[in-house]
């Protein structure tokens, strides 16, 4: 065919596109018809996708195929969708070989395409697989073909036949029933987590590894100030140690998310384990929330979703920053507006900072040289309504000659016995409501349905009564006193487990 006019006509392929977390069909259709030699791209796209026409043309011919010297114009529907980014190129290079009759459509209406294409023809790996084929399987269709390198993440999905190809003309064949596509077996053992440093570790300190069990245990957030070195940064990089692994749904969610920010291990992308991320203290507002051109992309926030966001050295964070995990903190969710739209990313992360008391930071408070002034401005850029939403807030000192000298400390494997045991009971107990740890409680039910007795709100009362705590305070240390009872093995939180509650939130960590 390379020496005559390709046929006109109409063809179709299948994809799906990505608005933020939410994903959609989108339909591509190739319309080769007489006119001036052209290719046009429509459909609201952005400058990647208007990209794709001099990628396509290239790919198709360096394949043995042929692109027609004619007027093509491709569409991707629905039209007032903003779509971005490469994955289309598979889809709309098929579309325009079946208008042209060089690939066979009998199982193209069932098949969803998704990969980007290099001048050579081969197919290379795109963001957020997984989150685009679970909607397509929503959708009916019952066969997906990705790049070679997404094959495992696309397994991922059940009830879809998927399979991976190298090259676009691989998928030619195996649309013309000549080809079998490569997939990957279900039954190979995925490799061990990655290591996580021992809790046996850190010298002393047991006040604030309970802390840190509690809050495990609860998925509580924590603020630990003392002087460098103590081992704030220790213990913190330790806890993802002590958490139990991710639900089979928690798996799938997480995964989702950090498919789209293209941060998924090769090979076995499945991501069992809580994530652990850890920004340095120099990141903005737009790093730490998601943002970019078009839609926003996932941010710190939502890449620690069912895992633990760790902010060291917070102190030194912009105010405007740290105000920022506000909302998040209190919804779940984070929502960012830019041009193409809002973004809506899940963001049910546990907080965990860290900061020296003052500027100068001795090793010892009476080698100080800040004066008073200098170290209520240097913590009071963690703002009053940040702090309110800190379930735990540890003042740790340093561990003396005796701690150092010691044996060695209780080992995570026996703190996480105790945790997971602690969140197997709460996730029992709010089974019939959705909720999978004693911080996602709404303030009402704790209130309502699942109300303390009298005698065990007394210390609650009290400390609304001298606005020693907030309203919001209030619920947060009820949750935190029903995880005080489920490390204990209790039914209900007694007026101990509040008052134990309403001190961790009391304590002069300011």
């Amino acid at each position: 065919m390379s020496g005559q006019r390709a046929a006109t006509g109409l063809g179709r392929a299948h994809s799906v596109g990505l608005n933020a977390f939410s994903a959609k069909e989108i339909e591509i259709q190739a319309n080769v018809g007489q006119g001036l030699p052209a290719f046009t791209v429509a459909g609201k796209v952005d400058a990647s996708l208007r990209e794709a026409r001099d990628r396509v043309r290239a790919a198709i011919t360096n394949s043995g195929l042929t692109f027609p010297d004619l007027k093509v114009t491709v569409s991707l529907a629905p039209a007032d969708l903003p779509k971005s980014g490469s994955s289309f190129d598979l889809g709309m290079a098929l579309a325009i070989l079946a208008a042209t009759d060089q690939a066979q459509v009998g199982r193209m209406h069932r098949t969803v395409f998704l990969g980007e294409l290099g001048l050579d023809g081969v197919l290379r790996p795109v963001r957020g697989v997984l989150p685009a084929l679970k909607c397509a399987r929503d959708r009916g269709y019952t066969h997906a073909v990705v790049p070679m390198p997404n094959v495992a993440e696309a397994t991922l999905v059940a009830d879809l036949d998927v399979g991976g190809a190298h090259t676009l003309a691989e998928v030619v064949r195996w649309l013309d029933g000549d080809h079998v596509l490569d997939t990957v077996s279900g039954d190979e053992v995925p490799p061990p987590p990655p290591q996580v440093a021992d809790m046996a570790d850190v010298a002393g300190q047991a006040e604030a590894r309970h802390a840190l069990e509690i809050a495990a245990a609860g998925a509580h957030h924590v603020l630990m100030t003392g002087p460098p070195g103590i081992g704030k940064t220790m213990l913190a990089r330790r806890l993802p140690g002590i958490l139990p692994p991710l639900g089979p749904e928690e798996s799938l969610e997480v995964t989702a998310i950090h498919s789209i920010a293209g941060t998924l291990r090769t090979g076995h992308p499945l991501m069992t384990e809580a994530p652990f991320i850890a920004p340095h203290h120099s990141t903005s507002v737009t790093a730490l929330l998601g943002g970019g051109t078009g839609l926003a992309r996932p941010g710190a926030v939502s890449r620690a979703h069912r895992g633990i966001l760790f902010l060291d050295e917070c102190a030194e964070m912009g105010p405007k920053v740290l105000d920022s995990l506000r909302q998040p903190l209190e919804e779940g969710e984070v929502r960012v507006s830019r041009r193409d739209g809002v973004a809506t990313y899940p963001a049910r992360f546990q907080l965990i900072m860290a900061a020296n008391p003052c500027p100068c930071a001795p090793a010892h408070d009476i080698d100080c040289i800040c004066s008073a002034v200098a170290r209520r401005r240097y913590l009071g850029k963690l703002s009053g309504p940040l702090m309110d939403r800190v379930d735990i807030r540890v003042r740790m000192d340093p561990p003396g000659n005796t701690a150092l000298m010691n044996g060695v400390e209780e080992s995570s494997a026996v703190m996480r016995d105790r945790v997971g045991a602690a969140r197997a009971a709460a996730v029992e107990r709010w089974r019939d409501h959705g909720w999978l740890t004693n911080a996602e409680v709404p303030g009402s039910a704790l209130r309502q349905r699942f109300r303390l007795s009298p005698s065990a709100l007394r210390p609650v009362e009290l400390f609304l009564r001298d606005g020693r705590v907030t309203a919001r305070g209030a619920d947060r240390a009820i949750r935190l006193a029903w995880t005080l009872a489920d490390l204990t093995g209790r039914d209900r939180p007694e007026e101990a487990d509040v008052a134990e509650a309403l001190l961790y939130r009391d304590r002069g960590a300011r």
